[in-house]
């Protein structure tokens, strides 16, 4: 399964929900859609910075990953953004596989 990093942004509603709610059942709900999509929550946390939410998973595959992040940002509450994250593993993988490519003027 690949890693992803699910970065998310409340808007006025979904502060009022997580007003409402707390913040142990919103893990709680995205605990279970990942879940349910075949994944696993490694960690979420809350923040007061560019971003409110930070959500490491794995996911199978990256059609399921835009399939959450559309249904997401479809409710309304939450403006979501995905990051597909590398392990050392896979960049290495990726230092070895050979392009062609020549630079734009040379």
């Amino acid at each position: 399964m690949a890693m992803f990093l699910l970065r998310s942004t409340y808007t006025a509603d979904g502060l009022n929900g997580l007003i409402r709610d707390g913040g142990t059942k919103r893990v709680d709900v995205v605990r279970k859609m990942v879940e349910e999509a075949g994944g696993r929550v490694e960690s979420m946390y809350f923040a007061f910075a560019d971003d409110d939410t930070y959500v490491l998973c794995e996911m199978p595959d990256h059609r399921t990953v835009a399939a959450l992040a559309i249904a997401i940002g479809a409710a309304g509450g939450l403006q979501v953004q995905v990051t597909p994250l590398l392990t050392p593993a896979d960049v290495d993988e990726a230092t070895r596989t050979r392009t062609d490519y020549t630079a734009p003027g040379v």
